[in-house]
This record gives C-alpha cells, sequence and structure tokens, in this order.
C-alpha cells in the first residue's frame, strides 16, 4: 500500500501530546490522519489532517471513527476495547490489537499475565473494592508499607499510592485495586521494544529513570542507564521476554526495577510511545515515534541505537500555581548547547501537570546530567 501522498488514512485514538509528537512524524511522511480526543483543548488539535470531538470510552463514537479510517492505532489505553472488536472482525487493521489491550488496560488482569507467562514481577493481590482491602490490612494479611494501584484509569501517578498506615487509605477511591508488594530496588529502568506486523523486532538502549517522590512521575530519564553491562543485557531479555508474549504490534514500553541483589522485576508496560522514550527524537537515529509509525504500517525499523548521549527532563506545572501556563527562564536554557524543549500545547498549568519536555545531548554523560540537573533547576512552569 502507498501510505505517502495518497488517500490512505491513518486514525489515532487520543490527542495528546504522544500524539502531538507522533503527528510530527507523519507530517514528515505526508501521510494523512485523523485524530479523535475528547478535549477541545487537545495537543493534536493543529497537526491533524482531521480533529475530531468525540468520547474515547463510547462505543458508538469509536467505532463510527474507525469507519473513516484505513488503519488505526492509540496513544492512549483508556479506549472502548469493544468497538475496537467490532471494527477487527470487519477487517480493520489496529495496532495495538484489543486482544492486547485487554492483556494491559487492566493492571490485575497485566500482572495475572506476567504469572501465567513466569515474567518476574513483585508480589500482589487483587481485590474487588476497597473495603476487602481494609479488612485484609486490619486482620495482619497485607502487611505495611505497599503499593496501591487502582485496577483501571489511572496515569501519570494518578491511581498510585504508597500505603504506610491505615489512615493512607481514607481518601482513596472504592474501586478495583491491587496491592503489591513495595519493592526495595537500586534502580527503575526501561526498555523500548519495536515489533512491526511482520515481526521484525528491535529494542531500544536500557533507560534509566528517577522519580519524584511525591507525584510518582519521572523527573528524569537517562539514556544509556548507568548500570552495568551485565544488567543491560538481563533487562533486554526480559523486555524481550514480555513483547514476545504480547505478540503487540508497535512499541511496547516494559517498566522494570533492578534490586539490589541484581533481580530485574516488570513493574508495568504501555503498549505505545512512552516518556521513557522522548530522548529518542533528538538522541537516537530514529526517533520512538518514528518507529512506531514504521512498525504499524509494516515498514522496515530504523536504527535505535544513541548517537549522543541523552537526558529527558519532564516539564510539570510547579505546585502552588494555576490558570494560564508561563515558562519562567525558557529562554536561558536554550542558550545551553545541546538543549532542546518540547511545549505541549497545553494552556492551563496546574500541579504537576505534564506540560513538556526538555532534552539534552552530549558526547559526556556526566557533563549531559550535570546540564538536566541546571535545567531542572532553571526553568519553572507557572501560571500568572
Amino acid at each position: 500500500m502507498n501510505y505517502f501522498s495518497s488517500d490512505f488514512k491513518l486514525g489515532i485514538l487520543g490527542g495528546g501530546q504522544l500524539g502531538k509528537m507522533l503527528l510530527a512524524e507523519t507530517r514528515k511522511f505526508d501521510i494523512q490522519t485523523y485524530v479523535i480526543d475528547s478535549s477541545t483543548e487537545a495537543p493534536c488539535q493543529f497537526g491533524a489532517t482531521h480533529f475530531i470531538i468525540g468520547d474515547l470510552m463510547n462505543y458508538e463514537t469509536v467505532y463510527e471513527f474507525g469507519k473513516k479510517v484505513d488503519l488505526l492505532t492509540i496513544e492512549i489505553e483508556n479506549i472502548n476495547l469493544d468497538a475496537l472488536d467490532k471494527l477487527e472482525a470487519e477487517g480493520l487493521k489496529v495496532f495495538p490489537s484489543p486482544k492486547t489491550l485487554r492483556l494491559i488496560q487492566h493492571k490485575g488482569v497485566q500482572k495475572d499475565f506476567y504469572i501465567e507467562n513466569q515474567i518476574p514481577t513483585a508480589a500482589f493481590k487483587r481485590f474487588n473494592n476497597l473495603n476487602k482491602l481494609r479488612s485484609e490490612i486490619e486482620n495482619g494479611v497485607i502487611e505495611m508499607p505497599f503499593v496501591w494501584k487502582c485496577a483501571q484509569f489511572g496515569y501519570d501517578g494518578n491511581g498510585v499510592k504508597v500505603v504506610r498506615s491505615i489512615s493512607d487509605i481514607e481518601n482513596l477511591p472504592n474501586v478495583e485495586c491491587i496491592a503489591e508488594q513495595m519493592v526495595k530496588f537500586k534502580n527503575e529502568l526501561a526498555v523500548i521494544i519495536a515489533r512491526s506486523e511482520s515481526g521484525e523486532v528491535k529494542t531500544y538502549p536500557v533507560v534509566e529513570m528517577e522519580f519524584h517522590p511525591e507525584a510518582n512521575q519521572v523527573e528524569y530519564v537517562i539514556c544509556p542507564a548507568r548500570i552495568d553491562e551485565k544488567v543491560a543485557q538481563k533487562a533486554t531479555e526480559i523486555a524481550m521476554k514480555v513483547s514476545a508474549a504480547y505478540n503487540h504490534v508497535g512499541l511496547l514500553a516494559v517498566e522494570m526495577f533492578q534490586t539490589h541483589d541484581g533481580e530485574i522485576l516488570v513493574n508495568e508496560v504501555a503498549p505505545r510511545p512512552h516518556n521513557s522514550g522522548h530522548y529518542s527524537i533528538e538522541a537516537s537515529y530514529t526517533s520512538q515515534f518514528e518507529n512506531h509509525l514504521r512498525a504499524i504500517l509494516n515498514l522496515p525499523l530504523g536504527n535505535t541505537a544513541n548517537k549522543v548521549a541523552g537526558i529527558m527532563v519532564n516539564l510539570v506545572g510547579a505546585e502552588g500555581y494555576s490558570g494560564n501556563v508561563i515558562y519562567e527562564n525558557i529562554e536561558k536554557i536554550m542558550a545551553i548547547d545541546g538543549v532542546t524543549p518540547h511545549i505541549y500545547g497545553k494552556k492551563e498549568t496546574r500541579a504537576f501537570r505534564k506540560m513538556g519536555h526538555v532534552t539534552i545531548v552530549n558526547e559526556n554523560m556526566d557533563e549531559a546530567r550535570r546540564i538536566a540537573e541546571e535545567v531542572k533547576n532553571t526553568i519553572k512552569v507557572i501560571s500568572i
């Protein structure tokens, strides 16, 4: 099929920043795009060939959107899967498939999948509601501290909380959830794998992630990870095993813990471009977004190696600010060699909302990390 400068129509479910960065690649190749999102302020509204407002969880909305396009992909997992089943049954290519998404969308099902496929992961227990969890805490069945996760619809640190005392669960929603053993880890790592429809597979280098302790969001992504080569090989092998088990098409980001005794445990996965791969736009020969596009169109995958060391700094709304956004001191960081800001196009900021990211590239990893710290301490996402 001719995708380039043709009548071919690519549909993207979700219009957030991941979609916006994917659109940069579709525009590079002159591929028509249809994007649907529930927000009139979605970052994709200006970059798509056609932008449509609609509820991603509504069956009819998703089904009718799929009838407009020749191939469908996602930039968010929280979508109506029954509609995707119907579209796929009628012959539309949907990548990742609704079968894959069903194994990932629900965190309890995702964790069960790891156990069934002998993939190492932290011990956990599923609960239908908060009352059941509270009862097992009070009876000493569940030991604290542990990590509480809502089973569905969590994102960017929302739906995750470390529970250290019974009072910590008082304000949690009474929904289906899991209680996960708290892992004493040395590093948080991630590997992104690109898999095409024909089965070609390529892996990106292992990255190291540094998280904000309160918001549970990534502050820095460092590539390549500052770990022993044997650890990197083990993490890559486990990520490949996860990828093969899901048999996905497109990207799969596999987040992992490296324990102090060298064990690698899978935390969770995302079947799409991922925050841990943003560095690749500047630092890699082929960005994660281009390779996602290549994979779902069954085109040859691009080189996933780094050209230089890359570090990504997330730009999130500063605490105490809410309203029309201002990027304070952005001109100061732009004066530093190797620094590239990406602004997502969200007009209003609030505490810890992802508003953009900054990539730092340098031939020297130590210097890149030093500059990343300077960037983090210089730019502020505030409001009027």
